[in-house]
Parts: C-alpha cells; sequence; structure tokens
C-alpha cells in the first residue's frame, strides 16, 4: 500500500462565502478531518497539492499522513470528495482518521485482468461485461488494497463471475458477503454480442435454405 503526505492548515473561518474566498483567492481546498475521540477539525489543503495526489489512483485508498500546521499529524484516509460539476476543481474533502488497531470500511477499485485472454472472448466470440467498478471491504489500515483483481481468463459464455468468486488479501473480508449469501453480487459476465458470431452463422444458414428453395 502506497503512503502518502498532505500539508495542511487549521480554518479559523466556516460556511459558504469564507470557503468560497479560500477557493478563489488562496487556491485552497476547504476539508474536515474526524473520527476517533478527537473533535473534527476543519482544515485546508493546497489545490495544486491534492488534485496532483488524486492522479495516482492509489491515493484513493492509501494511509495520508495530514502535516497539519501547529496542530501535529493525523493518519487519515479520503472519505468524500465534491468536484465542480463543469471545471476541474476540488470543492471539499473529508478525511477520516484512522487507527492502526480499528478496521475502516472502503470502497476498493477493481481491476480486470485476462479479458482478452478470456475464454468467452477468445473462444466463444463474447464480451466481457462489467456489473461493478469497486468493492467494499473491511479491513485494518495497514492491510487496505490499492485495488482488487478479477481474473477473467477462463470465464466462459453464460458465466458470472461473483463477489465469492474473487481472491482477496489476507485481512480483507466483502462487506456485501459478511450479510449472507443472498448479497453475493454478480462482479462480470461474458455474453454473447447482438448479432454475434451465433446469430451470424444463424443468418448464413437461413440464407443458404432460402437460395436453396428459390432454385
Amino acid at each position: 500500500m502506497s503512503e502518502y503526505t498532505l500539508n495542511a492548515k487549521v480554518r479559523q473561518d466556516a460556511g459558504k462565502g469564507a470557503s468560497r474566498r479560500l477557493r478563489r483567492l488562496a487556491n485552497e481546498v476547504p476539508a474536515i478531518v474526524y473520527g476517533g475521540k478527537k473533535e473534527p477539525m476543519n482544515v485546508t489543503v493546497m489545490h495544486k497539492d491534492l488534485v496532483k495526489d488524486l492522479e495516482d489512483e492509489s491515493f484513493y485508498t492509501s494511509l495520508i499522513t495530514l502535516e497539519i500546521e501547529g496542530a501535529g499529524s493525523e493518519q487519515v484516509v479520503l472519505k468524500d470528495l465534491q468536484r465542480h460539476p463543469s471545471k476541474v476543481q476540488i470543492m471539499h474533502a473529508d478525511f477520516m482518521r484512522v487507527d492502526a488497531s480499528t478496521k475502516i470500511t472502503m470502497r476498493v477499485p477493481l481491476h480486470f485482468i485476462n479479458e482478452e485472454k478470456c475464454h468467452g472472448v477468445k473462444m466463444q466470440g463474447g464480451l466481457v461485461a462489467h456489473a461493478a467498478n469497486e468493492l467494499e471491504v473491511t479491513c485494518l489500515p495497514k492491510d487496505l488494497p490499492e485495488f482488487i483483481e478479477v481474473d477473467m481468463l477462463n470465464v466462459e459464455v453464460g458465466q458470472t463471475v461473483h463477489i465469492s468468486d474473487l481472491t482477496l488479501p489476507a485481512g480483507v473480508e466483502s462487506v456485501a458477503l459478511s450479510h449472507g449469501e443472498d448479497h453475493d453480487l454478480p462482479v462480470a459476465n461474458v455474453i454473447t454480442p447482438r448479432g454475434g458470431v451465433q446469430d451470424d452463422a444463424e443468418e448464413g444458414e437461413d440464407d443458404a435454405a432460402e437460395d436453396k428453395s428459390e432454385d
């Protein structure tokens, strides 16, 4: 798991007007640090620093050391992010404190591998369809994975990969599966495309039959 360090300042002013001034005049992002046994703390981080870190997918599922000017450091994870609807601008960030001995719940991205080599694609002319792009997991902070792999190599047309088919890292559990087998949701499957190989073959047979009948 990657680790990041982000500088921050304590934010004294609250409210929408103060937040707008921070974003417009200081190029800073209003944020909050919460969780654990401490009170929530309003802070700001530099917009350019946060945007740079957000370019790495691993930032979303990594431990972040928040160096808060005059208030020490906090071990946190990014829990929520508000973006401007039309501009490349971060409006607000939520950071949650973590404790080494306490499990956390996070959404982790899924990485689909071997799609081009997938049996259902290569041998049967199917297409891989994703049913999910992330998985909610619970684990200790040290066990938090950057991503979870979904291996499509041996999946055939008509087969579905469920959460229970995934190989999760040691110490990592699926939140959905913790609620029982009824929550074993699909992650991906291989489907026969409309107008695919099988349909084309059937159409070819029909055309041949029609030609023969006309003769």
